[in-house]
């Protein structure tokens, strides 16, 4: 196949600025005021055409400093073409045939039979090869499977960087959740093998995606239930407070699933909601509701059931259109024009045989109809309009805020054209390429924001912890949308969803940076070995300390070394209470950073004179009982954080004491050392945990 004319790069690459159609008309026209063709521009004389055509018009839009930067990427594309080679004559004609070039480009994307682009392409190309076969013009065809191809291109670089995010989480969840065992995880296991094959050929699985994330979501709801189950006060009532936390990250993780499918119905049923208004205001309806936290998973479930339902009513529906629609047709004299609406009317039928929806189809020849009956002697041209009109309609779908604007006055202009009066779309390509200037100027920030984001993690990504792990995977997902081209509105939506929330956990991240500080300052660089024990507290251990077969290590998140080496007293503790995996999470975060700052030298805490036990009460982050030293009042700051970590219970040692705070209870703590920990437990054991009345 020989390569695309060079003109085709600054078409495809800033498509996101200025339509396709504008822009080959700006470089037809550059060409020939030039005296040369289009398809046959080299990289110098198409270098000089962006720099002064293109660059003015794009000035129009965008910012010039965009402009600029817009057309030096594309001329660094042009540039590193490298030069054609000549081929025999007879496999020049061969590799010429745009059919069959078409077919070279489709054949990549026949895995993705049930994409709407993937059954319009094969009606195409069906038709296509039908029209060529007879000496027909197949051009607009080609064209038109072309920008099909590119479609398809730009969905499976989409999803490619979707699925890589989702194929992240997963292996993150399966440590958490790999020590339970059972059928679930095992096959949990199976599925994020079967991901992360795919993911590295460059194909998409989205069923095993879906089903992966259905596992999850069920394991991780179980796992969170039974900490509920777990979590109770010293005296075997439970603990209410920490109850209604766990219960409520359990709403969180179902409104978090539930959003999650709701888009899934979005994607899969966007054509029908484009053709039916009804089902979209219902669909609309229910967002709202979701985003409140009102729905349930069984209600989507039912939702998509009931799509799924009207799916096919409209597909029948259509196709009793098609009927009137091919009978009307029939009944006209043959002429060019009516030859051309045939042409779209077997493309339509096609379509509709796949199983898609062909409600763009049906419209246009609609319309053709129209204008047959009423002005033949117009067709033609009016028919090139109502093309010209669609692409304008498809186009703006893409750009945030277009399609909504330019509504009233595309229905106007469809109007007029099928009563075969012409319609003036110049104003309206220039709203909808003031929209796209808009859209790109706002692609620009996002990669802003997610470079800011990257280098922020880069400088921090040796340390440990939940929060920097995490915060990795969302750096990945933006270094993967960032090298995305042109995105649809789905994948717009999701870039900024992915900015909001890892700029959420970089603020969180430096937050428990400048808490580890504060800690390290008051203890020092001796005592925050022992001290890092305190968020190593043993919670819920999904991971067994099995290794994760993805490279990630063992455990859950929150099962971290211990800093104090194995013959340290410390080890001796009774076993804390269970923690939430979410509070896991959170320990884990603070084990890392509270590492990271072992390097910086600080004073040793001076050692303490008493002997036997000594005991503090703290109520509101303040001292009421016991001696005030340095390093008590340095411990203030520590039980205020744990308590925002949801922490009950710390075990600590420093150079000579050993140290337990136990919540007492709301903003309560009881503090006692020894100097070992059987002398502790002897002398203050049952005092520290007597909670307040």
């Amino acid at each position: 196949m020989i390569p695309q004319p060079l003109y085709k790069i600054p078409v495809k690459q800033l498509s996101d600025l200025l339509s396709s159609r504008a822009l080959e008309k700006a470089l037809q026209d550059a060409a020939s005021s030039r005296g040369l063709v289009l398809d046959t521009l080299d990289a110098d004389t198409l270098e000089d055409i962006l720099k002064k055509d293109v660059y003015r018009r794009l000035q129009h839009t965008v910012p010039a400093v965009l402009a600029k930067k817009r057309v030096i990427e594309v001329l660094k594309e042009i540039h590193s073409v490298p030069e054609p080679v000549a081929v025999p004559t007879t496999e020049f004609r061969l590799t010429h045939d745009p059919v069959v070039q078409l077919e070279e480009s489709a054949r990549k994307f026949n895995l993705y039979f049930d994409w709407p682009e993937t059954q319009r392409l094969r009606s195409i190309l069906g038709i296509a090869r039908t029209e060529a076969s007879a000496g027909r013009n197949v051009d607009s065809l080609v064209q038109e499977g072309s920008g099909l191809v590119e479609q398809m291109e730009r969905r499976l670089s989409e999803g490619l960087a979707e699925q890589g995010q989702d194929l992240a989480e997963l292996k993150a969840t399966f440590t958490r959740v790999q020590g339970m065992g059972g059928r679930d995880v095992r096959r949990l296991e199976s599925l994020i093998g079967q991901i992360d094959e795919a993911q590295g050929q460059g194909t998409l699985l989205p069923g095993e995606v879906e089903r992966a994330r259905n596992i999850t979501f069920k394991l991780r709801k179980s796992l969170e239930s039974s900490v509920v189950q777990s979590v109770v006060a010293p005296e075997g009532a439970p603990d209410t407070a920490s109850q209604a936390e766990v219960q409520a990250r359990v709403q969180a993780l179902e409104l978090e699933h539930v959003t999650r499918q709701l888009a899934d119905v979005t994607r899969d049923h966007a054509a029908l909601l484009r053709a039916r208004p009804d089902l979209n205001a219902q669909h609309e309806e229910l967002r709202a509701r979701v985003s409140l936290g009102s729905v349930a998973v069984e209600a989507v479930q039912a939702w998509r059931e009931t799509l799924d339902a009207a799916r096919q009513d409209t597909l029948a529906q259509q196709r009793q259109e098609l009927t009137e629609l091919e009978t009307k047709l029939s009944a006209l004299p043959d002429s060019r024009a009516a030859h051309d609406v045939r042409v779209t009317l077997d493309v339509a039928k096609l379509i509709l045989q796949e199983g898609s929806l062909a409600t763009d189809e049906l419209r246009e020849l609609q319309s053709n109809l129209n204008v047959l009956e009423h002005s033949p002697e117009l067709a033609a041209r009016i028919m090139e309009h109502q093309r010209e009109l669609a692409d304008l309609e498809r186009t703006a779908r893409e750009v945030p805020g277009a399609e909504e604007e330019l509504r009233t006055a595309i229905t106007d202009a469809r109007d007029l054209l099928a009563r075969g009066q012409d319609s003036d779309l110049g104003p309206l390509w220039s709203t909808l390429e003031r929209f796209m200037g808009e859209a790109a100027q706002q692609r620009e920030d996002f990669d802003a924001r997610a470079d800011h984001v990257i280098r922020e993690y880069d400088s921090v990504r040796s340390l440990a912890g939940e929060t920097i792990q995490r915060l990795g995977r969302m750096a990945e997902a933006l270094r993967a949308q960032r090298r995305l081209g042109p995105m649809s509105a789905q994948a717009r939506e999701r870039y900024a969803l992915t900015l909001t929330d890892a700029e959420a956990l970089l603020n969180e991240a430096r937050a428990e940076y400048q808490a580890a500080q504060e800690v390290t300052a008051t203890f020092g660089q001796d005592a925050l070995s022992d001290l890092l024990d305190v968020f190593d507290l043993g919670g819920v251990s999904a991971g067994g300390g099995d290794s994760d077969p993805f490279g990630a290590s063992g455990g859950a998140p929150g099962h971290t070394t211990s800093a104090t080496p194995p013959s340290s007293p410390a080890t001796q503790a009774p076993a804390p209470q269970p923690q939430s995996e979410t509070s896991s999470m959170t320990n884990s975060g603070m084990t890392g950073l509270l590492g990271s700052l072992m390097g910086t030298p600080a004073p040793a805490p001076a050692p303490a004179t008493a002997t036997g036990v000594e005991t503090w009460l703290v109520e509101n982050g303040h001292l009421v009982q016991g001696q005030e030293t340095a390093t008590v009042t340095g411990l203030l700051a520590l039980l205020v954080q744990a308590e925002k970590l949801g922490l009950h219970r710390l075990d600590m040692g420093d150079q000579t004491h050993v140290w337990s705070a136990r919540a007492a209870g709301a903003h309560s703590w009881r503090v006692a050392r020894a100097l070992t920990w059987d002398e502790l437990e002897a002398g203050a054991g049952r005092w520290l945990d007597t909670r307040q009345a």
